[in-house]
């Protein structure tokens, strides 16, 4: 071949090579092997070749165009920023702070199981068809809500608790049961001795507001340790926690469940639970039933005054410059309308607003001042060596009156301090008579009377209730005195012999 074609071919060779050598470069690939030209000995690639090989890693993955080292990193993207000024702030929610609505701190403390009985609803119903019942439950309760509250968060007890005197007197501090259960939480006489309320002809702490709300709690704080159960707690608080354990036993010894919806229970008790869950259904959520609950400001609403001395309710009121129907609500205890002062001072309750005014007109008041214009009684504490009839003796008043008046009867004794009411000359002892009705004195209630009827095979006592209309009713008096008339006997005249003629003398 000559020379020349020879060259020819291998500058072609050559040109051919670096051709591809520079295809790789541009797409990042190396080739295991350069390439050989062609009529290379194999002496020469022995001598060109790398004495050991390396097998090389996978190479990374780079982006075409760019060469592998050579690409800038890509910045990580910033945290957006949300908020453009302090205003907008989301600031966390602190949930040690109380809310302004009682409501809603009631709502945060429920934690009762919920009972899903078919008497729930039932009872949702009756409430909401008795928007106006509702409204004065409530309007009465805002007094006392506050305070019930706070004893209950300091036992550690579930909120649901302050619905109870709903269920129980609709917040009526002076409603009495046919039982006679009386004030918020309807305590019985026996039970209310056994926790420490007194019951006398002065006072009945059953209608205490802080008394029987702490005899209360410590009684359903006991009866729920008994039974580990909320529902049965509140029927043996209805029921009594003996008949509520017998019912317990009864149902294990059948083999049947043991809760509150499977015992057998009066009707009562069977009521019970299921009006106190309709009420917090309620409460829980009024928008869903159309109930617009008023605000109850969750502060204190009254305050306990322990320095006040002995005087009767209408001068409280005058002092603190509140109506009397307010101190009468907030001491519904007294069955007088005076407030004695005892150790460490009388027991008054008044708003907490009227603390400080009280305070101010009690330290400028003259105690020994002559009662109010209009007032119907005043009082009067017996000094040291003073007796009933130095009162008598005082005032002009008779004792059968006096006693009357305080509710004494008529062989208890009375010593030096001693507050009596000593009613005026032209008052009356009756609520008419007395000027102010709300003013006058609790001369005691009427009690109702009853009689034993067997009704479904159990007996009760029903109410006998007098008369009422036109109907003359005459009393048994006047039938024993017309008896005798209409059978009076018959009295048949007798004839008396005719007088014999004289006989002549012959």
């Amino acid at each position: 071949m000559p020379h020349f074609i020879v060259s020819l071919l291998r500058r072609s060779l050559l040109v051919l090579a670096a051709a591809t050598l520079a295809g790789c470069a541009a797409t990042g690939v190396v080739p295991e092997e350069p390439a050989e030209p062609p009529g290379a000995s194999a002496g020469a690639r022995t001598v060109e070749r790398p004495a050991a090989r390396r097998t090389p890693e996978a190479p990374a993955r780079t982006t075409p165009g760019i060469k592998p080292g050579k690409a800038e990193p890509i910045p990580f993207p910033q945290p957006t920023e949300v908020i453009a000024n302090e205003e907008e702030a989301i600031r966390p929610i602190d949930l040690t702070v109380p809310p302004d609505d009682l409501w809603e701190r009631i709502r945060k403390g429920f934690g009762m199981a919920d009972l899903d009985h078919p008497l729930v609803a039932e009872h949702q119903a009756w409430y909401l068809n008795r928007p106006d019942y509702f409204r004065r439950m409530t309007e009465r309760g805002r007094r006392y809500m506050f305070h019930i509250v706070e004893e209950i968060e300091k036992r550690g007890l579930p909120t649901e608790l302050a619905l109870l005197p709903m269920v129980e007197s609709a917040y009526n501090p002076e409603a009495l049961s046919v039982a006679k259960a009386s004030g918020l939480w309807q305590f019985i006489p026996s039970t209310g001795k056994l926790y420490g309320l007194e019951q006398n002809a002065q006072r009945d702490d059953r209608r205490d507001i802080v008394a029987s709300t702490a005899a209360a709690l410590e009684y359903l704080q006991r009866i729920y340790e008994m039974h580990g159960d909320w529902h049965l707690a509140l029927a043996s608080y209805n029921w009594g926690e003996g008949a509520v354990g017998r019912a317990v036993m009864r149902n294990q010894a059948a083999g049947l469940p043991t809760d509150y919806a499977s015992l057998n229970m009066p009707n009562e008790t069977r009521h019970y639970v299921p009006k106190l869950q309709a009420l917090k259904n309620i409460i829980a959520q009024p928008e869903l039933f159309g109930i617009e609950l008023d605000t109850v400001e969750n502060k204190p609403y009254f305050t306990l005054v322990a320095e006040a001395p002995t005087m009767d309710l209408a001068t409280a009121a005058r002092l603190a410059d509140v109506p009397v129907a307010e101190i009468k609500a907030l001491n519904p205890q007294h069955k007088r309308p005076v407030i004695r002062a005892g150790e460490g001072g009388a027991q008054l309750v008044l708003p907490s607003h009227a603390v400080d005014t009280f305070m101010s007109n009690l330290s400028n008041r003259d105690a020994d001042a002559a009662p109010a214009a209009g007032a119907p009684w005043r009082t009067y504490t017996l000094g040291p060596k003073e007796t009933l009839a130095t009162v008598i003796r005082r005032f002009g008043v008779t004792e059968w009156r006096l006693r009357r008046f305080n509710g004494l009867s008529p062989t208890v004794k009375i010593g030096p301090g001693t507050t009596l009411l000593v009613p005026d000359e032209n008052s009356s002892l009756s609520l008419d008579g007395a000027g102010n009705a709300e003013e006058a004195p609790r001369l005691g209630v009427t009690k109702p009377k009853y009689k034993r009827v067997k009704r479904n095979g159990r007996w009760v006592n029903v109410p006998i209730t007098p008369p009422s209309g036109n109907k003359a009713v005459k009393p048994a008096v006047q039938k024993k005195t017309a008896a005798p008339a209409a059978k009076k006997k018959a009295v048949i005249p007798v004839k008396k012999p005719a007088a014999k003629k004289p006989t002549p003398k012959k």
